[in-house]
Order: C-alpha cells, then sequence, then structure tokens
C-alpha cells in the first residue's frame, strides 16, 4: 500500500503537526492548578475558542468518512440532522442559564442537583458506556480508514497512531489542550474541506451539472414517510430528540460551554457554534454527492461509502493541498478524540471516583482523570468488529441508529426536569432505567434480526428514527405519570434548576445577560435553516 502524499505535502502536514505541538506545548506550560483548570479551562475561555471547540469535538471522523459516505450511498436526508444548529441555540438560550447557575463540572452533577444522587449514578455510568459505543469506537474506526488511505499504511497503525498521539497531549493538558487546539484544527478543517468542495465541483461541471447528473432523488431531504431508510417524519422530529440530548444535555458538547466565566460568553460561543454546524452539509455532505457523481462519469471509482472523501482526496488534489487536508482530516479524528476523551476523564472523576472518595486531594484527582482515559480507549478499540452489525455498515447511519435508542430518555428527564418544576427523583431514575431497557432490547434484536420473526422482527426493523419517536413518547409518558402519582420534590432544595423556582435575582440575571446582536443573529440562523430546508426538495 503505497501513500498518496508527496514530498510537499508532507511538509505541509508536518507544518500543521508543528504548529499543533506549539500550541499544546504552550498550553501545558502554564500548568493546571486544580480540577477547574484541567476540566473547565478554569472557567476562563471566551465565545470565539467556545464555538470553534464545539464544532471541532462535533465535527468528527464520523463526518468526514461517514457524512461523506452517506451523501454518495443515500444524497441528502442526513442533512437533517446537521440543521440542528437551532438545537445548539436551545444549549445557549434554554439550558445553559440552568447550568451555569448551578455551577456544576459535568451533566451528571447536575441531574443529582436537580433530582438526586441515584440519577446522577445513572448517567455517569450510562454516558461512559455511551462514549464507548457511539463515539471513541467511531472515531478510531474512521481514523484508520481514514490514515490508511493517505498514509499508505495497515488498518490497525493509523488507527492506533492517531489515539497515542492524540491521548499524549489530552492526558497532559486537559481541557486548556483539547480547547486551544480544536480551535486551531477548526481552521484548518474548514479551510481543506471547503477547498474540495470547489475543485468537487469544478471537476464536475458546476453546481447544475451535479444537479443534472445525480438526479432529484439524491437533492431530496424530504423521503417519503414509509422510505425504509430516511422517512420525513423520522428525520425531523426523531432527529430533533436525538439533536436535544446531544447538543444540550451531552457532557461532549455543554462542557464546552462550562468553561465560559458567565452566561454571556457561554451563549455567545453556542452562537457562534450554531453558525459553524451549518458547514458540513456543504463541506462533507456534498462532496459525498459530489463522489457519486464523478463515479457516474468515470472520473474516479470507490469499493465502499465509507471510502469516499479520502478518494477524493486522492483524485482531486494537487501536490501541496492534499497535505493541508490531510492535516484537515487529521484535525476532525484529533478533536473528536481529544474531546471524548476528556469528557469521559471528566464524568468518572468527578462523578464516580470522587464520590467514592470524597477526600481525594486535587492533584490525586488530576492522576485518576488521566489513567482513566486509557480504558476508555480499550474499549472503544474492542467494540469495532461489533459495529459493521449495526447501520447497514454505514458509518454515520450507524452512529444515528445506536444514537436513536440511547437518546430519548435522557432528552426526556433534562427537558422536563427544566421545564417543569413538579418532576421528581423517582420519575427521573424510573423513565431513565425504562428507556435503558428498551434501548438494549433493540439494540440486540437489530444484531441478531437475520434470526428473529413475527413481532421480534418488527420490533427489530422499525426504522431508528421513528425508533427515537416511540421512546421519547413513552419516556414523557412514563416521566409525568411517575410524577403525579409520586410526592412533589421539595421545591427549596432544587431552587434555580428549573422554571417556577427562579427567584427574582435569577430572572433578572438571565435577562442582563443577552443583547439584541444575540437575538438577531439567533433570529437570522433559524431563517437560514429554513431556507435550507425548503431548496433541498429534489
Amino acid at each position: 500500500m503505497e501513500s498518496v502524499l508527496e514530498q510537499m505535502d508532507w511538509v505541509v502536514l508536518a507544518v500543521y503537526f508543528l504548529a499543533l505541538i506549539g500550541v499544546a506545548i504552550w498550553v501545558v506550560l502554564q500548568k493546571n492548578k486544580d480540577t477547574a483548570d484541567y476540566f473547565l479551562a478554569g472557567r476562563n475561555v471566551g465565545w470565539f475558542v467556545i464555538g470553534a471547540s464545539i464544532f471541532a469535538s462535533n465535527i468528527g471522523s464520523e463526518h468526514v468518512v461517514g457524512l461523506a459516505g452517506t451523501g454518495a450511498e443515500s444524497g441528502m436526508p442526513m442533512a437533517h440532522y446537521e440543521l440542528h444548529a437551532w438545537i445548539v441555540l436551545l444549549l445557549g438560550w434554554l439550558f445553559l442559564p440552568f447550568y451555569m447557575r448551578s455551577k456544576v463540572f459535568t451533566m451528571p452533577e447536575f441531574l443529582e442537583k436537580r433530582f438526586d444522587s441515584r440519577s446522577r449514578w445513572f448517567l455517569s455510568i450510562f454516558s461512559l458506556v455511551g462514549y464507548v459505543i457511539t463515539k471513541v469506537s467511531v472515531t478510531i474506526y474512521a481514523g484508520g480508514i481514514v490514515v490508511s488511505e493517505l498514509l499508505g499504511i495497515p488498518f490497525w497503525y493509523g488507527a492506533i497512531g492517531i489515539v497515542v498521539f492524540t491521548g499524549a497531549y489530552t492526558i497532559i493538558g486537559g481541557m486548556k489542550a483539547v480547547i486551544y487546539t480544536e480551535t486551531l484544527q477548526t481552521i484548518v478543517l474548514i479551510a481543506g474541506s471547503l477547498i474540495i468542495t470547489y475543485l468537487g465541483l469544478q471537476e464536475v461541471g458546476g453546481w447544475t451539472e451535479l444537479r443534472a447528473t445525480v438526479g432529484s432523488d439524491h437533492f431530496n431531504m424530504w423521503r417519503s414517510m414509509s422510505d425504509p431508510d430516511f422517512p420525513w417524519t423520522g428525520m425531523l422530529f426523531g432527529g430533533t430528540i436525538v439533536g436535544i440530548w446531544y447538543w444540550c444535555t451531552d457532557q461532549y458538547i455543554v462542557q464546552r460551554t462550562l468553561a465560559a466565566n458567565n452566561i454571556k460568553i457561554g451563549r455567545r460561543g453556542a452562537i457562534f457554534g450554531a453558525y459553524l454546524k451549518i458547514l458540513p452539509i456543504f463541506i462533507f455532505l456534498i462532496p459525498g454527492i459530489i463522489a457519486f457523481a464523478l463515479a457516474k462519469q468515470g472520473v474516479l471509482t470507490y469499493d465502499k461509502a465509507d471510502e469516499v472523501f479520502p478518494v477524493l482526496v486522492k483524485t482531486l488534489l494537487p501536490t501541496g493541498l492534499k497535505g493541508l487536508v490531510a492535516g484537515g482530516l487529521m484535525a476532525a479524528l484529533m478533536s473528536s478524540l481529544a474531546s471524548v476523551f476528556n469528557s469521559c476523564s471528566t464524568i468518572f472523576t468527578i462523578d464516580i471516583y470522587k464520590k467514592l472518595r470524597p477526600a481525594t486531594p486535587e492533584k490525586k484527582l488530576l492522576n485518576i482523570g488521566r489513567i482513566a482515559t486509557t480504558l476508555v480507549v480499550f474499549l472503544g478499540i474492542v467494540w469495532i468488529p461489533i459495529m459493521n452489525k449495526i447501520g447497514g455498515g454505514v458509518l454515520y447511519q450507524y452512529l444515528q441508529s445506536v444514537q436513536s435508542y440511547i437518546a430519548p430518555p435522557i432528552a426526556a428527564v433534562f427537558v422536563l426536569g427544566i421545564l417543569w418544576k413538579r418532576v421528581n427523583s423517582q420519575a427521573a431514575i424510573i423513565t431513565l432505567f425504562s428507556g435503558l431497557v428498551i434501548a438494549a432490547l433493540r439494540i440486540a434484536a437489530e444484531i441478531g434480526k437475520e434470526g428473529l420473526s413475527g413481532i421480534a422482527y418488527e420490533f427489530a426493523t422499525i426504522n431508528f428514527a421513528h425508533m427515537a419517536i416511540f421512546m421519547f413518547i413513552f419516556s414523557v409518558v412514563v416521566c409525568i405519570s411517575t410524577s403525579l402519582a409520586t410526592t412533589a420534590p421539595d421545591y427549596a432544595t432544587i431552587k434555580g434548576l428549573a422554571f417556577g423556582t427562579l427567584t427574582k435575582e435569577q430572572v433578572a440575571e438571565t435577562k442582563n445577560s443577552f443583547t439584541w446582536v444575540d437575538v438577531i443573529l439567533s433570529v437570522l440562523l433559524v431563517i437560514v435553516v429554513i431556507s435550507v430546508l425548503l431548496y433541498f426538495t429534489g
């Protein structure tokens, strides 16, 4: 296997890595004084860095490899998930004030303050397991594909090499290293991907020729309600449920906004991140469609959908630019891994170890967090072979299907817990556990569906996005009915953590945390999202 990179590409790639190492060393030299420094960068990060970090954390290898592959295979339906930019606004406007007010490090910690320790334990363990099966394994798998294709080395060498390099600066530098290196990675990733989109459109003959070559189906986000893969009802409503879980309640994303020193900065970071979130449609999904068109024109060939983006790099880019885009791909891989490493480390250290041993000194907690990463990486590697049996073997579809099963109960508990003060701890834990049982049954049924029949087979083959809707409705019903059937919470203990419990001072603080500029930018983003939804109709 030979590398597609030439001498100038290696020079460009080397410059990128040297810049990355320089940023990491600069951060490490500042040293982490305590857990707030290590896990939340001292709560002193600006809005630009927060927004870039949100984008870089989200846009990992599953987008570079998986979204482009889905674009080639199925066209535009998955764009619904990329238009969740409006949900990032929900994080800044609805959820973040409650999180910042509670002064928590983690989402499980917030659940304990809002409900009780049982919910905290559940979400801590559930999140760690979820990161292994939806983030770590996906990122390592995709990293192996990309590095193998570009550098001409075996899959496992590429995968493990990326893990070791990323793990090194994440373990040493903590959240500061992650969040500042992600700012650089965001710039490189966007620049490289825009170049490949531009050159791809030129090669295919322009936008009009692209539409004519691939046909109207590939440009239609709105498939029939009975479509087996991408029904519009599932994409729009089921996708929104997954989006609320991912963008508004998941440690992986929310931790970036918690690194701000006040609500205003955190919200502006979320607004900036929301604008960046629209880009994947044009820098990953459209290139996948371009690859499909070029394959029809005989310009390039690919064996599997997940190879599309690396093949585009090989085919379209001149020397030097290949190195830049290779750097962008590496950036996506490393930013995703660094984020999940840091999130796992935070949850394990703060929500599990410190909970069991509250008297542990700060220095020891930092070391515990570093050690925890190793186990998470190992489990992620072990899970990779199972991934191909879920989601039809298409990476991005695998990710969305698994997330559709684990998101609904968590989203229901957080949303209802903030919107309605009557939700109590009993309702929260019952909703979380009942959702877990259904999710486990569904994943097991999907893996072994060939041997099933009757109702069991029907259950295993319900569209993943429709399954999210059913599970969310079930979770909401369980949460509300349990709350009404049991004792109301002590409202004094949850003051400021749900609507109906806010003091006049807290209401005033929230009103003073934004300006008309924030409102106008948010409304403009919603208009852009609606415009894209209306344009891609086939």
